[in-house]
């Protein structure tokens, strides 16, 4: 096989990879589009309501207080360890 033939055979390779690549994003935008039409109709995109999220044991105004009660037992930690 000379270096000709070689590089002809890797040419068409390489375009038939591409295609193949091309076909395959086309067929996975139309169904990320087709996903997103069916989340849409059954209305699984709403945002929960807040008071969903305060079941789940996690209040927005709880969490706020304890992060300053965090940041300083780790400042305190922080502290030890350097002592």
């Amino acid at each position: 096989m000379t270096i000709a033939q070689m590089l002809e055979q890797s040419g068409i390779l390489t375009l038939l990879g591409m295609c193949v690549v091309f076909a395959f994003l086309i067929i996975m935008i139309g169904a990320m589009n087709l996903l997103h039409g069916v989340i849409h109709l059954f209305g699984w995109d709403k945002a929960e309501p807040p008071a969903a999220s305060a079941a789940s044991g996690i209040a927005p105004a709880a969490s706020q207080a304890d992060n300053g009660a965090l940041v300083a037992a780790i400042a305190a930690a922080i502290h030890e360890k350097e002592a």
